[in-house]
């Protein structure tokens, strides 16, 4: 009875503590330095979430190592829905492949409260490279191994992986040549530097419509409303290729429950937003607004996914 008596107690000190919550700012590290994806974002919903709350999200930049200086920091943070963490999907479900030693471990440092939204990644190759179509770059890739190289933003990124995959699928021989981010090599590209990238459509649209660079393929399982003549991997064979982008919100593990389901509602508010929906669209994002069980579902089958995927094509990172 006395057992009884105290979860009755526990139950009743967490709805409080849910109600009270947040009686003071929030933090929301973005592990990233200021003016990118994660950032904007973070910026955007931050913003609709102090409006409703009616307490200050403060956005922290805490950029360095890849993303993981800000991770860390936040995994060590008081479990107390005080300090959050933007996490795309190398944070939570490639680095601990890619990594010999990660100072933080996504699965027992962190507990997902929402996933924020999702984007498409596009396929596209350089003018010198003589093809209009997948079909023809694999025939060319082929005919000419180890002539071609591809760009990315960096090894064991999203955009290293996804061409990776099609690679290894296919039996390609491409060089792979890392830059720092994105913003360094669509400019490789543009300056023929590289022979292919994937970027996302709002990065490349100009340069598409004005010829200098041509569109091969998209990374979703379906095609993209905003380039519906592009067709997905799978349409081209690669039965089960999907390379989607994920970025939410996470929080220290123990964080309580009804503190987390606060969190969750308010997010997923805030990104159907009207005015939040137009700014994602965009920046090329799917706005999502998830609950944290459908969230950590998302990040359990990436984590699988890029396990194999990295392990496939040997990258690590000491």
């Amino acid at each position: 009875m006395k057992l009884l008596s105290f979860a009755f107690g526990m139950l009743a000190a967490l709805a409080a503590s849910a109600q009270e919550f947040p009686n003071r700012p929030i933090k929301l590290v973005v592990p990233y330095s200021a003016g990118g994806l994660p950032d904007t974002m973070a910026r955007l919903v931050g913003q609709k979430v102090s409006d409703s709350l009616g307490q200050q999200v403060i956005v922290e930049n805490r950029g360095g190592a890849g993303g993981i200086s800000g991770s860390e920091a936040v995994a060590k943070a008081p479990a107390d829905g005080y300090t959050l963490l933007i996490a795309d999907v190398g944070q939570v479900a490639i680095n601990p492949h890619l990594f010999s030693k990660l100072p933080y471990d996504p699965a027992k440092d962190f507990v997902p409260v929402s996933l924020l939204g999702t984007s498409a990644l596009f396929l596209v190759v350089h003018p010198s490279v003589e093809v209009n179509s997948f079909q023809e770059l694999v025939v060319l890739v082929k005919a000419n191994p180890g002539k071609y190289n591809f760009g990315s933003s960096g090894t064991g990124s999203i955009h290293h992986l996804a061409i990776e995959a099609f690679k290894t699928s296919l039996d390609l021989n491409m060089v792979h040549v890392p830059y720092k981010g994105v913003g360094q090599a669509l400019p490789a590209l543009l300056g023929g530097q590289v022979s292919m990238i994937f970027a996302a459509l709002p990065a490349i649209e100009s340069h598409v419509k004005s010829g200098k660079l041509k569109l091969l393929a998209v990374s979703t399982a379906t095609r993209s409303a905003r380039a519906p003549d592009v067709p997905t991997f799978v349409e081209l064979g690669i039965a089960g290729y999907e390379f989607v982008p994920e970025i939410g919100v996470v929080a220290p593990a123990g964080t309580p429950a009804p503190v987390l389901q606060k969190l969750a509602g308010e997010l997923a508010k805030a990104v159907r937003q009207p005015d939040v929906v137009q700014r994602f669209t965009q920046l090329g994002i799917d706005p999502v607004g998830s609950t944290p069980e459908a969230y950590a579902a998302v990040i359990r089958a990436s984590y699988e996914k890029y396990g194999k995927v990295v392990k496939a094509s040997g990258a690590k990172v000491e």
